[in-house]
């Protein structure tokens, strides 16, 4: 294979929550203990729709085969999720990112970013090679760098550096036009035994690591660096006082994010090797332009207290890391060869209805172990490492909202 690998598709989500307040004064250690609603909410809807779009790389399909109702569904994938939801994500990385070094100062985010490369090294080796988690703790480091930098500054940045990216992966796509090699799957090469493909990914751990943080480091960092723009203007956690704005990302992003989803669509019907370089770039600036259209509507939502049903996702985001690395264990249980062998049989729209029907089980699961528990198992690991801190469990509250869109629920000290 000897195309440049594509952004991955998975995402984990900040693990430290949305805090009611990150201004610049560093706070007392330990993780926050009021949470915003619109973030977790941002999260629990992120994670459903990645999802989607990592069934084709757990069942092992490839997208410009589909026929029929799977291409329908394919379509419908690659319009609404491909690209949008690791968006959401990557800026939530960096919202999270530049609220924790506000509020606990860089040792502590230092002590975090060696915690989840340790975390996806484990994910990536011993259950599914699609993880992104240490790649996000690996290239999430340098939002050190922008600690001192406004949102102006940020964003200037985040524009920078994305239209870097972007100039670079389209010209690669035409000037592969012409050429004569198939298209790349991106697809893993699975072993029939458990130990066999667990050793096959140890031993291209290091590599894929490096590999992806130099191709797609750019990219990560400019969305970070949009995450961080909007923690510094507290948008996420005050959407009331920012509805203008809202208004044009949910206008301006969908206007031009469901174009280029149709583009997308289009180039992943064709099977040349110039089709799978140019679908790069087309995913992940239409992911970009709807991720924000969605951060908009929801945005809006939240702003007016009309989240309605939405609000239930806020659980499912709460658990974000548990759900995510919860759905690499169950698909690959379902898909790989060393356990129900479905791999390769499943098409776009069986594929799509399984991710439904999981994501939103996760849903109503993470409401019931957080009435039970407060937190999630790896969250709750997560933050002991970082702040060796002991956990303690309460009730969660039931989730209703105030006239800032966004709950004071308490977060329990762990």
């Amino acid at each position: 294979m000897t195309a440049p690998p594509e952004p991955p598709q998975p995402d984990v989500p900040p693990t430290d929550g949305g805090a009611m307040d990150a201004g610049p004064t560093v706070s007392a250690r330990g993780p926050v203990r009021q949470r915003s609603l619109l973030p977790d909410v941002l999260r629990g809807v992120a994670l459903a729709g990645i999802l989607i779009v990592n069934m084709q790389d757990f069942a092992g399909f490839r997208e410009w085969t589909q026929t029929g109702p799977d291409r329908v569904a394919q379509v419908i994938t690659d319009v609404l999720a491909n690209g949008r939801f690791i968006s959401i994500f990557a800026m939530l990385f960096g919202w999270g990112a530049a609220g924790l070094i506000a509020r606990q100062g860089v040792g502590t985010f230092l002590r975090r970013h060696a915690v989840l490369l340790a975390v996806g090294t484990a994910h990536y080796v011993l259950v599914w090679h699609g993880d992104i988690i240490s790649l996000y703790a690996v290239v999430g480091v340098f939002v050190v760098l922008t600690r001192r930098l406004d949102a102006r500054a940020l964003l200037v940045l985040a524009a920078g550096l994305g239209l870097w990216w972007l100039s670079l992966t389209v010209q690669a796509g035409l000037d592969s036009v012409g050429e004569v090699a198939g298209r790349f799957s991106g697809l893993p090469e699975l072993l029939g035994t458990y130990a066999g493909n667990v050793t096959r990914r140890a031993s291209e751990f290091g590599g894929m690591l490096t590999g992806s943080a130099l191709y797609n480091g750019p990219w990560l960092l400019a969305l970070f660096c949009v995450g961080a723009a909007a923690q510094r203007t507290g948008l996420l956690l005050r959407p009331h006082l920012h509805r203008p704005l809202l208004r044009r990302l949910a206008v301006g992003g969908l206007g031009v994010g469901l174009p280029l989803g149709a583009a997308l669509a289009y180039l992943n019907t064709r099977p040349e090797y110039a089709a799978g370089l140019l679908a790069v770039p087309v995913r992940m600036a239409g992911g970009l332009a709807s991720a924000l259209g969605y951060v908009g509507v929801l945005g809006l939502l939240a702003a007016s207290e009309r989240l309605g049903m939405w609000r239930h996702f806020a659980a499912s985001g709460r658990l974000a890391m548990s759900n995510y690395l919860s759905q690499s264990v169950v698909m690959t249980a379902v898909f790989y060869p060393y356990a129900g062998a479905q791999w390769g049989r499943w098409g776009a729209l069986s594929t799509l209805a399984l991710a439904l029907a999981f994501g939103l089980l996760q849903v109503p699961i993470s409401a019931w172990w957080l009435r039970r528990t407060g937190t999630g198992p790896m969250e709750w690991v997560v933050r002991a490492l970082v702040y060796g801190l002991p956990g303690r469990q309460h009730t969660l509250p039931s989730i209703s909202q105030n006239r800032f869109g966004a709950d004071p629920l308490p977060e329990d000290k762990k």
